[in-house]
């Protein structure tokens, strides 16, 4: 394995473990707030904060022309995260962690197979294989199993 694929791993490993603890936090964010939406709401503008300031400190800001040059499903992606930052506040305290981030990987990996297939929004295609569906299905026993 290169340098280049054991830090992705790392750092996607990482973003991982930052989904599983931003679930419960952003919870109890919604129990005192009295709502998830608007848990979620706070929990983006925290985030809009944090990555606006990182752009303007790496000088990485996109000219309008840039920005108004994609296509219009690359707006779709912040919508996309809202649903699951919402999804994730309003199911981890029913339950729990393990098995909110066990439904969440299974269906990433559901849809992934299906986007790996379709080559969808520009990415290479890539075949399904029967040992592809079969990390998908291990997963789906690891959900079940989460809630015995």
């Amino acid at each position: 394995m290169t340098l280049q694929t054991l830090l992705a791993l790392a750092a996607i490993a990482f973003g991982g473990a930052c989904i599983a603890v931003q679930a419960p936090i952003n919870a109890r964010l919604a129990a005192h707030v009295g709502d998830p939406v608007a848990a979620s709401a706070i929990s983006f503008a925290v985030g809009l904060v944090v990555l606006v300031a990182i752009t303007v400190l790496v000088g990485g800001v996109p000219t309008l022309e840039e920005a108004s040059g994609a296509p219009w499903w690359a707006w779709v992606g912040g919508f996309l995260g809202a649903v699951y930052v919402w999804a994730a506040i309003w199911s981890v305290g029913t339950l729990g962690v393990v098995t909110m981030v066990a439904g969440l990987i299974f269906g990433q990996l559901a849809a992934a197979l299906i986007l790996d297939a379709s080559g969808a929004f520009g990415i290479a295609v890539r075949e399904i294989s029967w040992t592809r569906i079969a990390a998908v299905g291990f997963v789906a026993v690891g959900l079940v199993l989460s809630r015995i």
